[in-house]
């Protein structure tokens, strides 16, 4: 984040706050927070994010099955968002015989 340290020091500091406040032992512990992150950055295809939060998940105690469980996750909710667009394949297909 150099660049948003030397151009916009306040949005810099305001995402380290917003992490800080979020990526603490909560009503979710860490190893969980963490773990949601690696499902959310699989979606958001983060490969660098992927990689920071599941060392992360991993200081915190989660298990390389975790972090599998965790991406299979990811996975499943990316393919299962596919299906809701079965009525615009039916109509890509319309007219066909």
């Amino acid at each position: 984040m150099t660049f948003l340290d030397d151009k916009l020091p306040e949005a810099s500091k305001a995402f380290t706050d917003m992490r800080s406040a979020i990526f603490r032992n909560n009503s979710l512990d860490l190893k969980v927070k963490e773990l949601i992150a690696v499902s959310s950055a699989v979606l958001m295809r983060c490969e660098k994010c992927v990689k920071i939060h599941s060392e992360r998940a991993k200081e915190n105690g989660a298990t390389e099955e975790e972090i599998a469980e965790a991406i299979a996750v990811a996975m499943f909710i990316a393919c299962g968002s596919q299906l809701h667009w079965t009525d615009a394949y039916e109509t890509i297909f319309e007219g066909f015989d």
